[in-house]
């Protein structure tokens, strides 16, 4: 047998292996939800279209629970209305997957030409971790959009804007105008001075908002006067799922949790936010831009449930990004992989729900936050990867640097001397790379 043919029977092996083991995993950690957001959705929909209620009125049967998105979203969902359950059940998990794939195969690809692994083992490899990921499988298994709307905000941040398309920032602004959180994006590119792109996403968003006024007045009246201020529909702020700064200052006092505590951890984590977003950009990392707004969205939203983390799934990747481009046997490269590591291992473990009964004493202030403490973590100490520069020439002519965990449309790319690969070798996607 050729060697290449043995390594892809090796990996076939490893690839099935690994599944058999996260199988195996899901079926002991993961708990089963049995869709009750998509059922939320559904229910509210049918209420809406076959029964004629208000959609805002409905709460599903049992429950304080009901459709808590802006109702653009209402609109976008509608053909759900006109499904069986099973099929809602089948569009919203392959949607999630579908979605999924492509990101993480942007955020990854690159990453795998540059180290020399196997574009398609790599990506194997990724989705079932991914498949073990407690926010992604609470996702699938809640039947939640949030991977649809962490697709939009890529397509315009590792995508378009690099591109410089004047399309930019119109996938923000659908994704804030079918929930609100999303909308942080749009102040990412004020703060980074991408003023077009910020325009835009902010006309897309009005746009959409003001046709689904036009076409459903009465639900929009409800929506903005009064469904989107009762915050009883969505939940407890002290609810261990709630793994935002918010939940951390309502699990220290659950009768009175202070606001003035809240504001000021959460004008000290934006001003952060700010600063290492604008030296990011300053550089063209526009991948650790959206890997540092996704955590302090996370991090500053007053409800963050642990199916929103999957907003750490870029920050977790260019962890290992970063440890790849490190020199081999260097202390950054340990440093980075032992921090991605744990912070999956942690985020894979449903460790903060030991403390779900009872969340008092230090071990409780420590373990209940724990995915809290993550977000922190990324937000200050994930690297930022600057912009390239000329590389010098090598003895068969110009030898170009390796490129950064996302390269579409002429997105500079990590200067790393010891992995430079020559400029035919290299992967690129859409517009050609002008270094300057």
């Amino acid at each position: 047998m050729a060697q290449g043919a043995r390594r892809t029977a090796w990996q076939v092996v490893g690839v099935v292996a690994l599944a058999v083991a996260v199988t195996a995993f899901l079926s002991v950690a993961a708990v089963r939800h049995g869709f009750f957001d998509l059922k939320v959705y559904y229910g509210a929909l049918t209420f809406w279209v076959h029964d004629h209620g208000e959609i805002y009125d409905y709460l599903k049967p049992g429950t304080q629970y009901g459709f808590t998105y802006p109702p653009f979203a209402a609109l976008v969902m509608l053909p759900m209305a006109y499904l069986p359950w099973p099929a809602a059940i089948t569009v919203s998990v392959a949607a999630s997957v579908v979605v999924s794939a492509v990101l993480i195969r942007w955020l990854l690809d690159p990453v795998a030409r540059r180290a020399g692994w196997t574009r398609w083992f790599t990506l194997a490899v990724a989705l079932c971790l991914a498949a073990a990921f407690e926010p992604m499988r609470e996702t699938v298994n809640f039947g939640q959009v949030n991977m649809l709307l962490l697709f939009l905000v890529a397509v315009d941040l590792l995508r378009l804007l690099p591109a410089g398309s004047r399309w930019a920032g119109v996938g923000i602004g659908l994704a804030a105008a079918i929930k609100l959180t999303p909308a942080i994006f749009v102040v990412y590119l004020l703060v980074t001075r991408r003023w077009r792109a910020a325009f835009t996403s902010m006309a897309a968003a009005v746009g959409a908002t003001l046709l689904a006024a036009a076409l459903f007045p009465d639900a929009s009246r409800e929506f903005w006067t009064t469904a989107l201020w009762n915050t009883g529909r969505v939940g407890e702020l002290a609810f261990v799922s709630n793994q935002s700064l918010r939940g951390v200052v309502a699990r220290l006092d659950p009768e009175d949790p202070s606001t003035l505590a809240w504001l000021v951890l959460v004008l000290a984590t934006v001003a952060l936010w700010v600063r290492r977003s604008r030296a990011a950009v300053a550089v063209g990392d526009e991948a650790t831009g959206l890997a540092l707004t996704g955590a302090v969205m996370c991090l500053v939203s007053p409800v963050t449930w642990v199916h929103h983390l999957v907003w750490l799934i870029p920050a977790l990747i260019l962890l290992v990004d970063n440890a790849v481009a490190a020199p081999p046997g260097s202390r950054r490269r340990r440093a980075l992989t032992a921090f991605a590591a744990l912070a999956y291992a942690l985020l894979i473990s449903r460790i903060v729900w030991a403390w779900e009964k009872d969340f008092t004493g230090v071990d409780g202030f420590l373990g209940s936050n724990t995915y809290v403490w993550i977000s922190l973590a990324l937000l200050v100490l994930l690297p930022i990867r600057p912009w390239a520069r000329a590389a010098p020439a090598g003895p068969s002519g110009p030898v170009e640097p390796a490129g950064s965990a996302v390269e579409p449309a002429g997105v500079p790319q990590l200067v790393e001397p010891d992995r430079g690969t020559p400029a035919g070798e290299r992967h690129r996607v859409g517009a050609p790379l002008t270094v300057g």
